[in-house]
């Protein structure tokens, strides 16, 4: 079933629900989709890695906006973004852990064959396609940066 398929089946459980946090979240994801799918110069539809760039774009835009409102002490809003983050969550892969992160990069660097930091970018961009949507972005560049100034 396609992530547009679930959002659907989602806001129709939501609404029976009378559940108001889930409805606004499971909107704001089929209104990504149904942008990028009439984006200028798209064919109509998106695939499962454009789905996860879209989840992985508004979890990290909760996020920040999440950190932003305790600094403020606003835990209200706070509040309301660590529910929609979690929402989001339940579509996105499970988060690997900086273990399995650094496991993945350390074989990813063997296979690649990088020696040292000016192999950055090589690692990298086998990386973020082989790790995208499990782990942060800045987590794996951290990890990379690490392992090859050993």
């Amino acid at each position: 079933m396609s992530l547009k398929q679930q959002v659907d089946e989602g806001i129709k459980a939501a609404m029976k629900a009378k559940n108001q946090d889930e409805l606004r979240t499971l909107r704001a994801i089929k209104s990504l989709i149904l942008l990028a799918e009439t984006e200028k110069g798209s064919s109509g539809t998106i695939g499962e890695a454009e789905e996860m760039k879209l989840l992985t774009k508004a979890a990290k835009q909760r996020k920040e906006s999440m950190d932003l409102y305790v600094e403020q002490n606003r835990e209200d809003l706070a509040e309301k973004e660590r529910v929609e983050l979690e929402i989001i969550e339940r579509f996105l892969p499970k988060q690997l852990s900086e273990e399995e992160v650094v496991a993945e990069l350390e074989v990813l660097i063997k296979e690649v064959g990088a020696t040292g930091p000016q192999d950055m970018g090589k690692v990298m961009g086998a990386a973020t396609k082989k790790l995208a949507g499990k782990a942060d972005g800045k987590i794996i560049a951290d990890k990379v940066k690490q392992l090859l100034n050993k």
